[in-house]
Order: structure tokens, then C-alpha cells, then sequence
């Protein structure tokens, strides 16, 4: 019920002029694609503003915005353009998610099936009971209980692979069970990555792109426009125009709601808002409280490293993309960036308020935490404020104050990732060097 009032004017604003209209598909082919004004959204040219200069100052790249198919804000930024190439980071693995739902549509496949089937035996460190024991869903919810607490989280090889809990029992964001649902797909079906996403949804949606290795991850390359039509095809439940390109209507409705009681805020590789609690990459913390506090509850996103993103919002069929370099408020998968900038999405209607457009940035407007990194001081706005300190296991190693100018000194704690919370607002991440 939070921002009850709020959220209708919010929903008016971004809604009227355009809710009679049906969703917009572009063409398959060619750049063509359908646009709508932000003046028949009632989006103030100010708050536009506002929101395109906050994009550039944390090294976006490229942003759009769909509403119902159509464009209402494209932007590029420096020498990116329309055609420009970069990587999804880890919002890709919506892509794969995408992908293992059509191999089990074709019958290649179960997520009830065990890994070890199209893996092999010994594809981890474990005894072949336990091996036996995972399952490609728990791959897609991050639950195979193997250790994300190697040296190196992304290697693939049975030797970095180890026993760490039951299936199931944890979860831990780890890239490598992840990175091998490419390998499970393509012995299921017999089809390289690369074939098998053009045939199966590339060609049919219009996208370009191109699955390549990079180190031990397999990361997806392609346009914004690409990305935003990938978007789409999820806003509208897994159809394009008059093609139903993902048919398993149960699996898809399973990938974007949680798909597990540990981490309520992760389905099957998707980011999930409004649960009421969550848990962060490298963390066995769980945070209460929404994963996006200034996002509606009903967004779904894909969260990729130095803040690529596909964010939805289908109750109001709007698809938001953002490429680009790190924002620089944190490198984690989620991040700061995530609340200040849908609290400027949100604000984008003239019918809401300054009083309202406070009131839903008050979240990130609270605390401001600088450098990040830091290396010997942390930098607050909040000068004799309480503060907490966890490790990412969510043991405290220091409670004490801010001093008189808001500095936090952590010059002897060593280097890492922690929680930091001030004035009891919440924990935020952040890194001493």
C-alpha cells in the first residue's frame, strides 16, 4: 500500500492519452519504430531534463524508454549511437532463462531434470549422490548449494566446484552454475548458443547480437534497441505481434515471480521488487524492505554488472533499458542507481507534485555515502549519526558514530565489500580498498 495516493496519480500520469492504444511491435527488419511524445504522457520537459542530465553524469551510454511498444525516450550519450554494440553483463542471463524455457517447450529438456544428465558425471567436486542432487532449476534460482566462496566464483571447472550446502537449502548469486546452463542447453538440443538463440527468438523478435566467451563467462553483446525488443517480449508475456515465441506460460509466470523461500526477490534469473525483503550478490544477509524502494512493486529487472539493465514495469507496459559504464555509486549487480533513477522515472508526470517527488527519492536523498570505493574515510551527510558495519556474512565488526563532519574512518578494517547502515535507514553497500 506504499504511496497509495501517490501511485495513482503516478499511474494517471504515465497512462493517460495512450491507454486505449494496443501494444506497438516494430517491424522485423530496419530501424523503424513507432514513437509517442512524452507530451501525451504529461511528461514535464523539465523533469525530462533532469532525468537525461542525472544519465549522463553516471556514465550511461544509451536509455530508453517503451511505453506499449513505442519509444518515448531514446537518448545516447558521447560517440554511442543507435548501432553501437555492448555487453548485458549479467542482465543476460534473462536471455538464457528465456532459452532453457524453450528447450523444455521443444521436449529437450526438464528443469526437474538433474544437471548431471546433460553435464555429465563429475562435472563438479561433489560425490555423485550429491551431483545428482542438482537440478537445472536450481542453476536457474541460484540454490545448487555449491561454494561461491572459491578464489574465483566464475570457473567452471570441477575443481572450483565444492560442496557447500544441500540443494536448495542456500542461496548464493554464483556465476558458474549459471555460466553452465549455456552447456546444458546446447547438449539438450544439439544446437550451438549462438544458432539456437537466433532461431528460436533473435529472428523472430528482430533482434541482433552475439553470445561470446569472455574469460570464463559467456556474455551477450548487442544494441540498446535490441535489448529494449528483448524487453518487450517479456512485457507482453512472452509474445510478439501475433507469435507466441516463449509457449510455456507456467514456466515463464515461474521465471519472473520467486522461484524460491530464501531469496524471495529472485525468480529464474530475474530481479524481483516488492517482496518485502531481499538478498545481494557475495551476501548471506537478507535485507527487509523492497530490492528498488522508489519502483513500483510489480518491476521485474535484469541486473547486470556496471548497472545494464532491462527494467519492466507491466502493469503500466513500460520497458525501461540503460547501457553504459558504471555508474560509479556501486559495481555490485544491484545498486544505488537502481533507486535514484526510478525515483526520476517516477517523477517524470507533471500531475506529481515537488512535495511527492521528495517524498519518493526520500529513500537515497537520506543517506549519501562518498568515495566508493574509499580507501581510509568514508564521507556521510548525516555528522553525528549512529552507524553499523557488517561483513557481507552479516556479523557486525564496528557500531559507533560519525564524527562532526559525517566521516567514517575505516582505514584498519580490511579490504573488501560491507553493509554499512547510518541512522538505521537501511544497509548500503560499499568497498575499502
Amino acid at each position: 500500500m506504499k504511496y497509495l495516493s501517490l501511485t495513482f496519480l503516478l499511474i494517471y500520469g504515465l497512462s493517460q492519452k495512450s491507454f486505449s492504444q494496443g501494444t506497438y511491435f516494430p517491424p522485423l527488419i530496419g530501424p523503424a519504430w513507432d514513437t509517442l511524445s512524452p507530451s501525451s504522457l504529461n511528461w514535464c520537459p523539465d523533469r525530462i531534463d533532469t532525468l537525461e542530465n542525472y544519465l549522463a553524469s553516471k556514465n550511461t551510454k544509451a536509455f530508453i524508454i517503451l511505453k506499449n511498444g513505442r519509444i518515448v525516450l531514446e537518448t545516447y550519450y558521447g560517440s554511442f549511437t543507435r548501432d553501437s554494440v555492448w555487453y548485458w553483463a549479467s542482465a543476460g542471463k534473462t536471455l538464457t532463462a528465456a532459452l532453457v524455457g524453450i528447450a523444455q517447450t521443444e521436449g529437450h529438456l526438464s528443469i526437474e531434470d538433474s544437471s548431471s544428465r546433460f553435464l555429465g558425471t563429475g562435472w563438479t567436486s561433489l560425490t555423485t549422490q550429491q551431483e545428482r542432487k542438482i537440478k537445472i532449476r536450481h542453476q536457474l534460482s541460484m540454490t545448487t548449494g555449491l561454494s561461491d566462496l572459491v578464489t574465483n566464483p566464475d570457473c567452471t571447472l570441477p575443481s572450483c566446484l565444492l560442496y557447500l550446502a544441500d540443494t536448495g537449502t542456500r542461496w548464493a548469486y554464483h556465476n558458474a552454475p549459471y555460466t553452465l546452463l549455456k552447456d546444458v542447453i546446447e547438449n539438450a538440443t544439439a544446437v550451438n548458443i549462438n544458432s539456437y538463440t537466433q532461431t528460436r527468438i533473435r529472428q523472430k523478435i528482430g533482434m541482433t547480437g552475439l553470445w561470446l566467451q569472455t574469460g570464463d563467462n559467456n556474455v551477450y553483446y548487442s544494441s540498446a534497441r535490441s535489448m529494449a525488443r528483448f524487453g518487450l517480449l517479456i512485457m507482453n508475456k512472452g509474445i510478439w505481434n501475433q507469435d507466441t515465441v516463449l509457449k510455456d506460460t507456467t514456466y515463464l509466470f515461474r521465471s519472473v515471480n520467486t522461484s524460491q523461500s530464501i531469496n524471495l526477490s529472485y525468480g529464474f534469473l530475474w530481479w524481483l521488487n516488492g517482496k518485502g525483503s531481499y538478498r545481494l550478490p557475495q551476501s548471506q544477509f537478507l535485507f527487509p524492505g523492497d530490492l528498488i524502494p522508489s519502483a513500483p512493486d510489480d518491476v521485474i529487472s535484469a541486473l547486470g554488472k556496471n548497472d545494464q539493465r532491462i527494467y519492466i514495469w507491466p502493469s503500466e507496459k513500460i520497458v525501461v533499458i540503460r547501457l553504459g559504464d558504471a555508474s560509479g555509486l556501486s559495481p555490485l549487480a544491484l545498486s544505488d542507481f537502481d533507486n535514484e533513477v526510478w525515483a526520476r522515472i517516477m517523477s517524470l508526470p507533471c500531475t506529481v507534485t515537488s512535495t511527492s517527488v521528495e517524498s519518493l527519492s526520500a529513500q537515497n536523498q537520506k543517506i549519501k555515502l562518498y568515495p566508493q570505493p574509499a580507501k581510509d574515510v568514508i564521507w556521510t551527510n548525516k555528522p553525528d549519526a549512529p552507524y553499523r558495519i557488517l561483513n557481507l556474512q552479516g556479523r557486525q565488526v564496528r557500531s559507533n558514530q560519525t564524527d562532526s563532519e559525517g566521516r567514517i574512518y575505516v582505514s584498519d578494517l580490511p579490504p573488501g565489500m560491507y553493509l554499512l547502515s547510518v541512522n538505521l535507514n537501511g544497509f548500503h553497500p560499499v568497498i575499502i580498498q
